[in-house]
């Protein structure tokens, strides 16, 4: 970095000045606003050149200018500031006032506000370069159409509480952009995503860009670092995040997206570093999500992931700063407020865990009231945008949404069919999966993936048209066996064969169609009915009374098609397994109608 001196420089001697150049070496520490050192060397050197210093410094906490004004106002920092309307720019201004007089000037916090800076301080300096008392401003609420200023001091400039000022920035930016959310809704976020390069066979940067679409992010720029292992504080190593840091000011990012889950070290050293908002693919997933999910079963599901991710990322910095003297009295809210967050977190987790279990009982009952009136249930699973949606929708009236974007739906959804020679069936439509799905979503969403685990056949819908289309299918398959389903009957279903030239060789099971346009899907019903028929008995029954442990028998392992009571006894057609058949003959001999008969 060029260490020229900025401003008013004239008269000030080579030697004075370049010692003001020197304060650009002198780089501040992750939670320190402002260092004893520097703060007694800005003060120095205004007494000697009875000027205002003016030090502008990074959220990585380097000096980025260096200027010289006069008594009162501000100098402007040479270097461009990103300004935004809906975040601050990433850079503090420490200044000085030669007069002694610490208090912020009205030109002190129109700068604060037309460069939307990180934070406004100012220090008094006497005439023999001696502090006097320092004072710090933030960017506050909209108030009579106008951005107001958080005021905190008077401060004893080496004395002042350093972490409670930092996170007093983060405060400021989060308020920022709460405020402006409602009227900046249809400015995409612009993103710059993070990853490291992996030997899988797919690029999960370029499914992080589809991810970071359907957010609603603008992907503005990648970056892929080579590295065996990630950096455990900051999970791309330091150098990498220096060239992070230009890159945003390049592209003007509102927002960093890593391609892996983040520990809550490493996004407080990166959000700190790099100056602009980050979150990681876990993150990333959570958020569209809570965008998706429509049923009050979906919402809570997400939530309670939510609450499990943010659990282990509480900084613990206290809260907006009410007193900032430091020392005794302002000890406060502070590490107590990180215990009281994590009792509400945990107190919300469980809220969430016991309205979740009234939810899955309901769903147990639905459940149960299917298995025992009716049909064989099939569960469409597979990879997200595979065109599960689209499948359902093509052979019933569901209505599910079906878009080009990673899970455009979220809530499960049964619908009756009839196959083709008249049998029906309840189809199932699950949540769509993902490489590297957060374990607290596989866990939030068990309840409803297990119309999969329960389900007399699978179909694994395949996006044929993807060039990932194998690596994404193991992914589905390692899901559908932490489910304990990987022996239920199944068909890969390798959809969107309209939009390939050549159809890969498959096996016997295997089915292709365009649920789009209706190919092959008429082949894949009849499919599914002699699976159906092979794997169940459809038999007709009469139970005398003397009998009626048969009955006992169909109830509880049987579905029930029908049931009529007379005074001989019980007439019941059901479709039954043949363990459970040869315990109806043991029983009955061999007076049962099947299909087959």
């Amino acid at each position: 970095m060029q260490k020229r001196v900025n401003g008013n420089t004239d008269g000030i001697k080579d030697a004075v000045l370049e010692r003001i150049a020197g304060i650009y070496d002198m780089k501040q520490g992750q939670y320190e606003f402002a260092s004893h050192e520097l703060i007694a060397e800005i003060c120095a050197l205004t007494g000697i050149i009875k000027r205002e210093i003016s030090v502008y410094i990074a959220r990585d906490g380097s000096v980025a200018d260096v200027s010289v004004g006069d008594s009162g106002r501000v100098s402007m920092p040479s270097m461009r500031l990103v300004r935004n309307e809906d975040r601050l720019c990433g850079v503090r201004c420490l200044h000085t006032h030669p007069n002694g007089d610490g208090r912020l000037s009205g030109v002190d916090l129109g700068t604060l506000r037309s460069m939307m800076l990180d934070a406004m301080a100012s220090v008094g300096v006497k005439e023999d370069g001696t502090a006097t008392s320092m004072y710090a401003a933030y960017v506050g609420e909209m108030a009579d159409n106008e951005r107001q200023a958080l005021v905190y001091g008077p401060m004893r400039p080496y004395k002042l509480p350093q972490r409670q000022l930092i996170q007093e920035i983060y405060i400021a930016d989060d308020r920022l952009k709460s405020s402006t959310k409602d009227t900046r809704d249809d400015v995409p976020e612009r993103a710059v995503l993070v990853g490291l390069e992996n030997d899988e066979d797919y690029d999960t940067i370029e499914e992080l860009a589809q991810l970071a679409k359907t957010a609603g992010a603008n992907v503005v720029a990648r970056s892929v670092q080579k590295r065996r292992t990630p950096d455990n504080a900051t999970y791309i190593g330091s150098g990498k995040v220096d060239e992070l840091s230009l890159l945003a000011s390049e592209t003007q990012a509102d927002l960093f997206i890593f391609d892996d889950e983040l520990t809550g070290t490493q996004l407080r050293n990166l959000e700190t570093r790099l100056g602009v908002h980050t979150i990681d693919r876990t993150a990333l997933i959570l958020d569209i999500f809570a965008q998706r999910a429509q049923s009050r079963e979906g919402r809570l599901q997400v939530e309670l992931a939510q609450m499990k991710y943010n659990l282990t990322r509480l900084t613990g910095q206290g809260t907006a700063l009410s007193r900032l003297g430091g020392g005794i009295g302002t000890r406060g809210p502070g590490e107590k407020k990180l215990e009281i967050d994590r009792r509400r977190i945990r107190r919300r987790i469980f809220e969430l865990g016991e309205e979740l279990k009234e939810v899955e009982k309901q769903r147990g009952l639905r459940r149960e009231r299917r298995e025992k009136n009716t049909m064989p249930l099939v569960a469409l699973v597979g990879y997200t945008n595979a065109g599960k949606s689209t499948f359902l929708n093509s052979v019933s009236d569901a209505g599910v949404l079906a878009e080009d974007k990673l899970f455009a739906t979220l809530d499960p959804v049964v619908r009756q069919i009839t196959l083709p020679d008249g049998m029906d069936i309840l189809l199932s439509d699950t949540v769509g999966f993902i490489n590297k799905l957060p374990h607290d979503l596989i866990e939030a969403f068990k309840s409803t993936l297990e119309e999969a685990a329960n389900a007399d056949i699978i179909l694994h819908v395949v996006d044929i048209s993807s060039d990932h289309y194998q690596a994404e299918m193991r992914v589905v398959e390692d899901v559908i066996a932490s489910l304990g389903a990987a022996d239920i009957p199944r068909i890969n279903v390798y959809n969107k064969i309209d939009l390939i030239d050549v159809r890969p060789k498959g096996t016997a099971d295997d089915a292709f169609v365009s649920a789009a346009t209706g190919e092959g899907m008429q082949a894949l019903l009849n499919r599914i009915e002699h699976m159906l028929s092979a794997a169940h008995n459809r038999i007709e029954i009469a139970v005398p009374y003397d009998k009626y442990e048969a009955v006992a028998i169909l109830h509880n392992e049987a579905k029930i098609i029908s049931e009529e009571h007379s005074e001989q006894g019980a007439l019941i057609t059901a479709m039954v397994e043949e363990n459970t058949m040869r315990k109806l003959k043991k029983l009955l001999g061999e007076s049962i109608r099947t299909n087959e008969e």
